[in-house]
């Protein structure tokens, strides 16, 4: 059940030093390929970085002086990044006149299918946000004007215990009808 996904699925930190296959990296970049998005634009590139001595320079514009914390991309056996692409003039012009970053939303929606499809192949994720987006586009040759919203970690887990999820409650998350928290 694929709720049965959701609930094992989680950032993972910590990864053993076995390969991943390609073909179940396949199957996370087609489950990405088959993500929605506004007006059918799919505004996303899928850049999967398993290459050592690449993946070494990526993983060194992950972390900084600031976030320390993303060291641990340095242990990972595959990166990924995921680059905003142009949507199409209807997603354009609607995000225009929304005032809302389609592109952004969509390529967040494909890397979400890309992590979920990877839990159900027993491999882990993370998400990262924090990192050095210059770097990144110069070390794998993206165009100055594209994007990179988020950057994955992939690999498998080097441990299979899942940590206890400590979520909001449903009613503090959630409503029906109306907006029902703090106005």
């Amino acid at each position: 059940m694929l709720l049965d996904v959701f609930t094992t699925r989680q950032s993972v930190r910590e990864y053993s030093a076995k390969p991943v296959e390609r073909e179940k990296i396949a199957s996370c970049i087609e489950a990405a390929r088959l993500a929605p998005s506004a007006c059918n634009s799919q505004p996303w590139k899928i850049i999967v970085i398993d290459e050592p001595a690449l993946r070494n320079r990526v993983a060194g514009a992950l972390h900084d002086a600031v976030m320390k914390g993303n060291r641990f991309a340095l242990d990972v056996p595959v990166l990924v990044a995921v680059v905003a692409e142009r949507s199409n003039f209807t997603a354009t012009v609607g995000g225009l006149l929304k005032r809302k970053p389609f592109a952004w939303i969509d390529a967040a929606i494909a890397a979400e299918h890309f992590c979920l499809q990877a839990a159900a192949e027993g491999l882990g994720t993370c998400m990262i946000g924090w990192f050095s987006e210059g770097k990144v586009k110069k070390l794998l040759g993206i165009p100055r004007l594209r994007r990179v919203p988020l950057m994955l970690t992939l690999g498998y887990p080097a441990t299979a215990h899942l940590r206890n999820k400590v979520r909001k409650p449903v009613e503090e998350m959630s409503g029906f009808n109306r907006y029902s928290g703090i106005r």
